[in-house]
């Protein structure tokens, strides 16, 4: 998942430097996406850890 996450930021990055159209405005878009969903993914299994820790 997070070698996706950075797949999908390379691709973001590379979009932002060509101009952000055709083909790389839909590959920001999903690694927007993915990110996001990364971030979600993360802080979920942070506050699991934390609840674990505290039995």
């Amino acid at each position: 998942m997070l070698t996706w996450a950075f797949i999908f930021l390379a691709i973001a990055i590379i979009a932002a430097i060509v101009g952000y159209t055709g083909v790389f405005v839909a590959a920001a878009g999903v690694a927007k996406l993915i990110f996001l969903i990364f971030i979600i993914l993360a802080i979920i299994a942070f506050i699991s850890m934390l609840f674990r820790r505290q039995r």
